[in-house]
């Protein structure tokens, strides 16, 4: 028996989902208008980045080949024919919501097939009836927003009345969410992650998947920033996952960043939370330091979709993929000989579409380890297969 380990590039989509016109998606490829951009000199920045997108570990692993399975074109700039040192293929996607729950919960084995609720109405978003609850229970003098946006306009954009009101700023997206935001100082921490936790029992008539805490700082609308002690209360999950498989099965789950959350907590046995890629690859590692066969570490790093591609950062992004770029060569250089990792993502969320929210695409799926034959894993239909891979690695059935 080994350790495997389940890395998520968060949003990091390759195209060609099948369905994508469902959603409105058709042509989204979030790393394809990546690579593209950067080809034609649109992700400059200086003394950052230039040029064509440089990524030669991934390459290596075989994300461009995984790309152009997806999606038929291979990404400008990348190999046809990189030294493979890893397995690659792609997945597609079987839920029915191309949020951050669904992909996380299908790469664990169970498919999300009933749907989410949804706040659709773009402003006045929120039931009367909920906010009604929500203020008199919390005791708020009232809430701001009440519509779909981004968290950073939003906060810009509502900050200071928050800070002179007190009145959480509460907005959501196409994803099944609700997220409240306040100032760290002003409101308070504990104030609002209270409000939260109640929030997320008051919305579960409404069958959403998160509430999610979104605290900030500063003292202007120049530089109001959302801090690291962001905080999302999901629902859990309605069936066993692999997490829980790989407990029964006498290992242990290390959960780094948000996946804690992301599954309510079940089916973790540590919680290493972490913000930044830097720092959540240093948790990686350090898990990996005290993991024992049978063990799965499961990182999500987040920054790739909150950072970058809700904000429509193209240049940002492709920035952000180079510099994760050595850091997953040199993680590699730590695993042991029977080791087995995964790279995947949840979505896709091409910043280089309409709006700010996540796309329908295909997601890669990289294997490696000291001990795997590159080669071609070819297409998967569901998600799932991830959570297949990684079972027969760990000596358990498929689910």
């Amino acid at each position: 028996m080994a350790r495997a380990f389940l890395l998520v590039m968060d949003s990091v989509g390759i195209g060609g989902a099948p369905d994508a016109e469902a959603f409105g998606d058709v042509g989204a490829d979030t790393f394809g208008h990546i690579a593209q951009a950067c080809a034609d000199g649109k992700a400059e920045i200086d003394g950052v980045r230039s040029g064509a997108l440089n990524i030669p570990f991934l390459e290596s692993l075989g994300l461009g080949l995984a790309a152009q399975l997806a999606s038929g074109k291979l990404p400008a700039g990348l190999a046809a024919t990189p030294d493979l040192c890893g397995q690659y293929g792609c997945a597609s996607e079987l839920s029915s919501g191309k949020d951050t729950i669904s992909g996380h919960w299908e790469m664990a084995g169970l498919p999300v097939t009933f749907d989410w609720g949804y706040f659709d109405n773009k402003t006045e978003s929120f039931p009367t009836a909920l906010l009604d609850s929500m203020i008199k229970q919390a005791d708020l003098p009232g809430v701001l927003a009440n519509c779909h946006a981004s968290g950073t306009t939003i906060i810009a954009q509502f900050g200071d009345e928050h800070i002179k009101t007190l009145k959480p700023i509460v907005y959501t997206s196409a994803d099944s969410v609700i997220q409240i935001a306040a100032h760290e100082e002003h409101f308070g921490l504990e104030r609002l992650l209270k409000l939260c936790e109640l929030t997320r029992k008051l919305v579960d008539p409404y069958n959403i998947g998160r509430v999610i805490a979104r605290p900030f700082c500063g003292d202007a609308p120049d530089n109001y920033t959302r801090t690291t002690n962001r905080h999302d209360y999901a629902v859990p999950p309605r069936g066993k996952t692999l997490l829980d498989r790989v407990i029964e099965n006498g290992g242990a789950v290390h959960a780094v960043g948000k996946v804690s959350d992301i599954f309510a907590g079940q089916g973790i046995t540590y919680k290493r939370p972490a913000s930044g890629h830097e720092r959540l690859m240093e948790e990686t590692i350090a898990a990996a330091q005290t993991a024992k066969d049978g063990d799965l570490i499961f990182t999500n790093f987040v920054d790739f979709d909150m950072m970058y591609g809700h904000r429509r950062d193209t240049p940002g992004y492709a920035a952000e993929l180079e510099r994760f770029d050595p850091m997953l060569r040199d993680f590699a250089k730590t695993l042991r000989p029977d080791d087995l990792v995964v790279i995947t993502a949840d979505h896709g969320n091409d910043p280089t579409w309409p709006g700010s929210d996540h796309t329908r695409e295909q997601v890669p799926f990289l294997v490696f380890g000291p001990n795997i034959k590159p080669g071609k894993l070819g297409a998967r239909d569901s998600f799932t297969a991830i959570a297949d891979e990684i079972a027969r690695h760990l000596g358990m059935d498929s689910a």
